[in-house]
């Protein structure tokens, strides 16, 4: 990796770092640029303004954190219902990169950013559409292979499994421990044994 290269990546991982901790709003460039020790001129270098560098984060390291955690897991032989269940749970509960004082870094930036600024929406938005696109076709295979019921919507299954996990991630930011993932986690094994 050439040294630009490198810089960029570092800015972008140790922004990403910031925000996800504090906020995008709350986050200035100063603040980047203190934590990674580059110079006002090198950040403007590679961005053209904060907004620049924060879709450069969704493309460059939420869309592949995606693809490797979220979507990976769903890519699977294995049961299409015991894989959603098994993906949340290592989510809440496995996942060392998912802190649950901060939650889920995209439901943060949708939360915080999408209102006001329609780049961000689409790419946070295209961003969610992949992992609801992947989970949809789990079960859709499922129903084809006989293991989910025929009459099952895979997209409303798929939004009501995603909500409850956004939604849970708020919670588990309040209380700041992974306790209250645990009755999300049993409802959501007895609601997906309904889907058989």
């Amino acid at each position: 990796m050439k040294k630009a290269e490198a810089t960029r990546l570092t800015i972008l991982e140790k922004a990403f770092e910031l925000i996800y901790m504090q906020g995008y709003q709350t986050t200035s460039i100063d603040d980047i640029i203190a934590t990674t020790k580059v110079t006002k001129g090198a950040f403007y270098y590679h961005f053209k303004n904060k907004d620049e560098m924060g879709l450069s984060i969704i493309n460059d390291l939420l869309k592949p954190t995606l693809a490797g955690s979220f979507i990976g897991p769903l890519q699977t032989d294995a049961d299409p219902l015991t894989a959603i269940y098994n993906l949340m749970h290592n989510l809440l509960m496995e996942n060392e990169f998912l802190k649950v004082e901060y939650g889920c870094p995209a439901a943060n930036l949708t939360h915080e950013m999408t209102s006001w600024n329609a780049d961000f929406n689409k790419a946070l938005n295209e961003l969610t559409r992949q992992w609801i696109d992947a989970m949809s076709d789990l079960i859709e295979r499922g129903k084809t292979d006989g293991l989910i019921r025929n009459d099952v919507n895979a997209r409303q299954a798929t939004m009501f499994v995603m909500s409850g996990y956004w939604g849970i991630r708020n919670f588990g930011k309040l209380e700041r421990s992974k306790e209250v993932y645990l009755p999300y986690l049993n409802e959501l094994k007895n609601y997906l044994e309904t889907l058989r």
